[in-house]
């Protein structure tokens, strides 16, 4: 085992306070959360199992080590689907996101926070 792969290498957990492996050795039944959801599963309420730790180049204001949590996926529990109430309300607040205020019309993008309005509204106030 390497130098740097050994540096991550701690499945008791006695050096970074939870069980760590390096990236792609962490065991087969840890996965991370992206990975859960994937499979169609979610933590379920269970704590941290481990983590795998990375060096990167880009974090080294946080000591140059990223981490991404793993969960057992023995004890996930399937992901939840909304109701159909719950999925008429996100389509309403996504419809709302969409609409400009000046124009009344659904522009079929998110409206950009910092102009408030659609980019044509936003376009004919420039240039009046």
């Amino acid at each position: 085992m390497s130098r740097i792969l050994a540096r991550f290498f701690d499945p008791a957990g006695k050096r970074y306070g939870l069980p760590s492996w390096p990236w792609q050795m962490a065991p087969a039944h840890l996965l991370t959360l992206r990975q859960l959801a994937a499979r169609g599963l979610r933590p379920g309420g269970q704590e941290v199992q481990g983590q795998v730790l990375w060096a990167s180049r880009r974090y080294r204001a946080r000591g140059g080590v990223r981490a991404a949590y793993l969960y057992d996926v023995r004890l996930a529990l399937p992901k939840r689907t909304p109701t159909a109430r719950q999925r008429a309300a996100l389509g309403k607040a996504l419809a709302a996101r969409r609409t400009c205020p000046d124009c009344t019309r659904d522009v079929g993008y998110v409206l950009a926070r910092h102009l408030g309005i659609c980019n044509d509204c936003a376009e004919r106030s420039a240039a009046a």
